[in-house]
């Protein structure tokens, strides 16, 4: 589908050819070449190059991600490895519960240190004072006073 200025240039000068104009008396050898136009990209190595770069960067978007929520994520290991522990104390503790003498013993040793520590702290002006003075000092040893 040619035009008409087209067929009238082409009839004129035959040294026309294919949409390239040569100019009389030039020498076109020696001419610079252009470089090659690039292949069109599939979409498979767009997608490809896109991944790529996504994994470049990942390293620096992690980094980012915790500078800029590092209070947060260190709460929330807190949090699930508080929940991992209980669930394993309380998992031990039913196990101890099901060997047969186990439990029973244990109860035993509970009751007999909460009666002397009746005893010995509670019963007397005197000692529940001596108790309410251990009790400040460790306050103040952990408080820093």
């Amino acid at each position: 589908m040619e035009t008409e200025q087209q067929q009238s240039e082409s009839t004129i000068n035959p040294s026309l050819s294919r949409g390239t104009l040569a100019l009389e008396g030039t020498d076109t050898t020696n001419l610079p070449k252009l470089p090659p136009a690039p292949e069109p990209e599939s979409q498979l190595q767009q997608i490809s190059r896109q991944i790529s770069q996504f994994l470049e960067q990942l390293p620096q978007y992690l980094s980012e991600f915790f500078q800029n929520y590092k209070q947060s994520l260190i709460t929330v290991a807190l949090i699930l490895a508080a929940i991992v522990t209980a669930r394993l104390v309380l998992a031990l503790l039913a196990a101890i519960h099901d060997i047969p003498l186990l439990s029973p013993l244990f109860e035993l040793v509970g009751i007999s240190y909460t009666s002397w520590f009746i005893f010995r702290y509670l019963l007397k002006a005197s000692t529940r004072q001596e108790l309410a003075d251990e009790i400040q000092l460790l306050k103040n040893q952990f408080v820093g006073e």
